[in-house]
């Protein structure tokens, strides 16, 4: 894994706070943030399946919709995704083809798994997704795993 710098603490906290968040409204515990190249923070999403009734609204592909109605190509190409978990392949594949260079989660997917109850996943690692891509993707993670997993036990 590479070293991560007290920024990417920082936004990987924010992405911990979102999946709060989403928890208190009754969603999957979840969060995303984007980061531009400046190091200024273009938009936040959360987990909003049960709400909004959508099996895609998974914090991350909520995110790469909103990036992408707000943001150029050049934009992104310059930004970091943060999540509070390792994404699923469906969003790994949407960080992909977003255009972002870097993606940096918290919660790995096997310890994020394990705190789930038994059910439809597909257990593949954003690594494997993201790297039969036809770009490089940067990718870190698994980092402050255990404030992440924090969260599936608050109350």
């Amino acid at each position: 894994m590479n070293k991560l710098d007290e920024a990417d603490i920082r936004y990987l906290r924010k992405a911990i706070e979102l999946s709060r968040v989403a928890k208190t409204k009754g969603n999957g515990p979840y969060g995303a943030v984007l980061v531009g190249a400046d190091g200024q923070v273009l938009a936040e999403a959360e987990n909003n399946q049960v709400t909004d009734r959508d099996p895609t609204g998974h914090a991350e592909m909520n995110l790469v919709r909103l990036a992408g109605r707000r943001f150029d190509a050049q934009t992104l190409a310059g930004a970091t995704l943060y999540a509070s978990a390792e994404p699923c392949a469906m969003c790994a594949g949407a960080v992909f083809w977003s255009g972002v260079k870097r993606l940096v989660y918290a919660l790995g997917s096997a310890r994020n798994y394990a705190l789930l109850p038994p059910g439809d996943e597909l257990r593949m690692g954003c690594r494997e997704v993201i790297g039969r891509g036809g770009r490089t993707v940067e990718v870190v993670g698994p980092a402050l795993e255990d404030e992440a997993a924090r969260v599936f036990g608050d109350g």
